[in-house]
């Protein structure tokens, strides 16, 4: 079971007891005696869990990063927090859409359930909408037959860690605002095109040549989706200490 699965589960056992303990007949047959503690802890948690469950499903979520594949937007040990309503209000566990609110525009960070094991959430960048043309050569992303601008990035203090050896930084016109990316110059991966299907997304990682993502195992269909990462609100790092003070409260672009 993953973590929705449980506290759904702890919302509806702890709701039936103490419904259950709330009936007349049942008052009257416990009288004055001591309520169990299983019926005092039903009791006790159940709003809490219920807003729990309300928060995580309807409003916001946390997910820790695990993988280097959103650098240098994303660190691995980043804490953030996705907003769940952008994309439609989605029933608990089910993930059954009961009211729609938007749709993923391009260049924003999305967090999504792994098409091949929907168990997984996956993080990446929307690239492709329903009905694009996307196409990757040379490093470069092209929409509807136009290449998506790249120009070099000036490596300050904080990404030099990150851009070392052979990888370079580059700041790409994507969206509104654009982003930073790293590349692998000698590194050749998948190129191609596609034909996004309607109500699919395609998505890339921002560390364009160490990411698993579309190029590889195809599109995000809609229902897929979980919400658009908004900020990091905590970031630890064993080899800089623990807590890496400067990236907390950072908004994801």
């Amino acid at each position: 079971m993953n973590f929705s699965e449980i506290i759904v589960t702890l919302v509806l056992v702890s709701g039936m007891i103490s419904l259950i303990d709330m009936l007349p007949w049942k008052q009257q047959k416990i009288g004055k005696q001591k309520r169990s503690i299983i019926i005092e802890y039903a009791r006790s948690f159940f709003p809490i869990m219920l807003l729990i469950l309300v928060i995580r499903s309807f409003i916001a979520e946390p997910f820790r990063i695990p993988s280097a594949s959103m650098l240098p937007t994303l660190h691995i040990g980043d804490f953030i927090l996705v907003n769940k309503f952008p994309y439609g209000i989605r029933l608990p566990v089910l993930n059954y859409k009961v009211f729609d609110v938007g749709h993923p525009k391009r260049g924003d960070v999305l967090v999504f359930r792994f098409p091949k094991n929907p168990r997984i959430n996956y993080i990446k960048r929307v690239i492709g909408l329903p009905g694009d043309k996307i196409g990757y050569f040379n490093k470069t992303i092209f929409i509807n037959g136009n290449d998506v601008k790249q120009n070099p990035r000036m490596k300050d203090g904080n990404l030099l860690e990150l851009v070392k050896g052979k990888s370079e930084l580059l700041f790409e016109h994507l969206g509104a605002t654009g982003h930073d990316i790293l590349i692998l110059p000698g590194r050749r991966l998948v190129e191609g095109e596609i034909i996004v299907p309607d109500g699919h997304y395609f998505v890339m990682g921002d560390n364009r040549d160490n990411s698993s993502d579309s190029r590889f195992w195809g599109t995000v269909p809609k229902e897929n989706l979980v919400g658009k990462a908004l900020f990091i609100w905590m970031s630890w790092d064993w080899n800089l200490g623990g807590i890496v003070w400067s990236r907390l409260a950072r908004p994801i672009d």
